[in-house]
């Protein structure tokens, strides 16, 4: 007798769900602010507060991604950053969009902590399509 077991696509995500639910990882922007202006070229510190799991957080590391679209993709990589930051001194790029979203994501390599989400869009921004004028 031959026993053969498949995992179905949808079970192969579940432990993402499981490290979420267990009090995982989630970050909250504190800037930019919701309806925020940037403009291209524009030096803006982007700032967070992370809430991380329970693990060991050495080896782990963090990213910054960028929706032009109000967070239904995100296609833009900013940085890479340290578990340690809070923060990313960030040059606004000249991508012009009334619907600019953050993914502030966490994770380690597998088995340990799979990569984690923590889009913000509840703060939406705005990139102008123009530099600010100086005066």
């Amino acid at each position: 007798m031959v026993v053969a077991f498949a995992l179905a696509p949808q079970l192969l995500n579940t432990s993402r769900g499981v490290f979420a639910a267990s009090g995982g990882y989630s970050a909250k922007l504190i800037a930019p602010r919701l309806g925020q202006v940037l403009y291209p070229g524009q030096q803006v510190r982007v700032e967070w507060a992370p809430t991380f799991p329970n693990i060991n957080l050495n080896g782990c590391e963090m990213e910054i991604w960028l929706s032009l679209d109000g967070g239904r993709t995100f296609t833009t990589w900013v940085t890479f950053t340290s578990v340690n930051n809070r923060y990313y001194d960030w040059t606004v790029p000249n991508t012009p969009t009334n619907a600019a979203v953050l993914d502030i994501r966490f994770g380690r390599e597998m088995p340990y902590y799979p990569e984690t989400y923590s889009p913000q869009p509840a703060s939406t921004f705005v990139i102008a399509s123009t530099s600010a004028q100086v005066h």
